[in-house]
């Protein structure tokens, strides 16, 4: 069994109901996460941790905004292009400043945003598999070369650095 968009208590609600009648126990959570929408980490984490209950998390770019493919431009059939206001969780106060952030560290510690998004995502223990996405097969390739990247201490700090500047920037 699992669970979308769910807070800590309802991670523990739903794990005290399936043990005290006798149900089959909830194995994973799918939340949003990635390097701009941490709140996971304050609580969910733990329990995640504790529980065995994996995070399939979503949006793990951003809705692209973790890509690069917004650092100047809106390309034509984009998301952002097609639906701005899905984008709007990211714009809030110091979101795309973290945004920024986020694309400029992943270039100074030689990889893509998309990589270094992916890579964070997919390097925290509580996660059981990283969803992602792509409309082209060059996405697509990106996305799955970011699995062999190896998750070092400066990307680590450099995820850390970002997250105590701007903690989760993301609204809702």
């Amino acid at each position: 069994i699992g669970i979308s968009n769910e807070t800590a208590w309802g991670m523990m609600k739903f794990t005290a109901l399936s043990e005290a009648m006798g149900l089959p126990r909830m194995v994973s959570i799918q939340n949003c996460y990635n390097l701009l929408s941490r709140r996971f980490d304050y609580q969910q984490a733990e329990i995640a941790m504790r529980e065995n209950i994996g995070l399939l998390p979503y949006s793990p770019l951003a809705m692209g905004y973790l890509t690069g493919k917004y650092d100047e431009e809106i390309p034509e059939r984009s998301r952002k292009a097609e639906f701005p206001q899905f984008l709007g969780r990211y714009e809030g106060p110091g979101g795309l400043d973290a945004v920024a952030a986020c694309n400029d560290a992943a270039r100074e510690l030689g990889i893509t945003p998309t990589q270094f998004a992916l890579k964070f995502v997919e390097s925290r223990p509580f996660v059981t598999s990283n969803i992602i996405g792509a409309t082209s097969l060059k996405q697509l390739k990106e996305n799955i070369d970011a699995h062999d990247i190896e998750w070092t201490s400066d990307m680590e700090d450099a995820a850390s650095r970002i997250h105590a500047i701007y903690r989760s920037p993301v609204a809702s």
